[in-house]
C-alpha cells in the first residue's frame, strides 16, 4: 500500500520521495491537507510557509497577523475555517523552528511549482499579511523584498506592487 506521502505527492514508492526536493514543511503541511490534489496540497503548504516568514520577520506573529493569514489560506486553497487555522497553525509552527534554515528552500520550492500570477497574487498577500497591524515595518518591507527575489521579481516589479501599499509604510508616515 502506498504511503499517505507517497500518494499525497503522487510517487508510486517510498523511495522516490527520499530524493524529492520538497522540504519536510512542505511535506508536512501537506500530509494534514490529504483530501487535497497533491499538487494543489504542495502549493499550499509553500504558500502558507512563506506567508508565516513575512508574519516573523519582526520575530513575532500576532494575532492580527494570524487571523490575515488565516482568511488568506482560507480564499486560496478554498478550505474550511477550521483546516485554514490548522494550516497556518502549522506554518506558524514551522516557521519559528525550522524558519532559518527552511526560508530559502520553501520559497524556491514555491517558486518552482507556481506560474507568474501566483506568484504576484504571494507577492500581494505578503503586504497584506505585513500591514494586518495598519503598518508595514521595514523589517516586513526588508522581507518582502527579499522574497520577490527569490520569485525573480525585478525590482520594477516589487516597487509596482509595494506602491499600493504606501499608505501602511512606516517608512513613508
Amino acid at each position: 500500500m502506498v504511503s499517505i506521502l507517497n500518494k499525497l505527492l503522487g510517487r508510486e514508492d517510498e523511495s522516490s520521495t527520499q530524493g524529492s526536493s520538497d522540504t519536510e514543511t512542505v511535506r508536512r503541511i501537506s500530509r494534514e491537507l490529504d483530501r487535497l490534489d497533491p499538487v494543489e496540497a504542495r502549493y499550499l503548504a509553500a504558500f502558507a510557509f512563506v506567508l508565516a516568514r513575512v508574519a516573523n520577520a519582526d520575530s513575532e506573529i500576532s494575532e492580527d497577523e494570524t487571523r490575515r493569514m488565516e482568511e488568506v489560506v482560507c480564499g486560496v486553497g478554498g478550505l474550511t475555517e477550521a483546516q485554514a487555522v490548522l494550516v497556518v497553525q502549522i506554518a506558524k509552527s514551522q516557521q519559528m523552528l525550522k524558519g532559518g534554515t527552511e526560508n530559502y528552500l520553501v520559497t524556491r520550492e514555491f517558486n518552482a511549482i507556481a506560474d507568474r500570477a501566483q506568484k504576484e497574487r504571494l507577492l500581494h498577500c505578503l503586504f497584506e499579511i505585513s500591514a494586518a497591524d495598519d503598518s508595514i515595518s521595514l523589517v516586513e518591507e526588508d522581507e518582502v523584498k527579499t522574497i520577490a527575489g527569490e520569485l525573480k521579481f525585478d525590482h520594477r516589479e516589487f516597487s509596482t506592487v509595494r506602491s499600493q501599499y504606501n499608505d501602511k509604510r512606516s517608512i513613508l508616515k
